[in-house]
């Protein structure tokens, strides 16, 4: 199934999706739109750039879906939209760091405990901001070491401003020891992987380049350079439930489109 998940219907289990929206506010009616022909029964967002009251409830609703926030004002911000009702709502990693960023929500849908996160860009190599981005990441291994195990059905979709792999970019020697390439980056990524989560993506497609994210500029979505960032990733006993990943690359076009595509995973029963 190539392209957009709403271009081709199936019947699976269960669709769950990942966008960083770029403004939820700035992009409501893509969003509407995209849950109506999509259909994921879950999805989650980042960058809402909001604070919850701000956030679009009712057009959510009306679409079909319920929506676990939480917000920010101007800056970061994640959800989690769902047909049924998440339960079992967690804002923020909770580890008692005094964070006020919006980056973490994790709720319960279909029996299936699901992640929204949006990971720090760093910035500069080095900046404080570089040097939370890693932290962030660690305590993100640690909430998995203290909250859960790799033998229960978790799904982690975000932003992770991290491509994992030369794959994952365009050029990977122009991008080589540029935030979202670093090696420290990618090991503090993979040190959150090794606890017990599979790549949905690449496991489907271990050889095939594929990006979810482009620079505005520069023309860089027409010329396809891109960078693979936005990750769904799986415990093990939904690993051999995993039938489709792909990127709907066709959300990238058209009138102020977000700069990240939907990344989206089906599972069957």
């Amino acid at each position: 199934m190539a392209g957009g998940v709403g271009r081709v219907r199936r019947s699976p289990a269960m669709r769950i999706a990942t966008w960083n929206v770029n403004s939820v506010r700035a992009r409501q009616q893509r969003l509407v739109n995209w849950l109506k022909s999509a259909q994921p029964d879950v999805l989650c967002l980042q960058e809402l750039k909001c604070t919850d009251a701000d956030f679009p409830f009712e057009a959510v609703k009306e679409a079909g879906y319920f929506a676990a926030v939480h917000g920010q004002k101007t800056y970061n911000g994640v959800a989690i939209l769902a047909k049924q009702e998440p339960t079992d709502v967690v804002r923020g990693l909770s580890d008692g760091v005094d964070d006020t960023h919006a980056r973490f929500i994790a709720a319960t849908v279909g029996g299936v405990r699901v992640v929204s996160a949006y990971a720090p860009n760093g910035q500069q190599v080095d900046s404080d901001a570089y040097v939370y981005k890693l932290e962030w990441f660690r305590r993100l291994r640690r909430y998995l070491d203290s909250r859960h195990k790799p033998d229960e059905p978790l799904v982690m979709g975000g932003d992770w401003n991290i491509a994992p792999e030369p794959i994952d970019v365009y050029d990977p020697a122009q991008w080589e020891g540029q935030t979202l390439f670093t090696l420290r980056e990618r090991d503090v990524l993979q040190q959150v992987c090794v606890w017990g989560l599979t790549d949905a993506f690449r496991h489907l497609h271990p050889t095939e380049q594929k990006f979810s994210w482009w620079d505005y500029r520069m023309l860089a979505f027409p010329k396809n350079r891109g960078v693979r960032i936005d990750h769904l990733f799986l415990t093990a006993p939904l690993v051999p439930r995993l039938t489709a990943c792909d990127v709907d690359r066709e959300e990238r076009k058209g009138q102020q489109p977000s700069d990240h595509a939907p990344v989206w995973l089906e599972l069957r029963d």
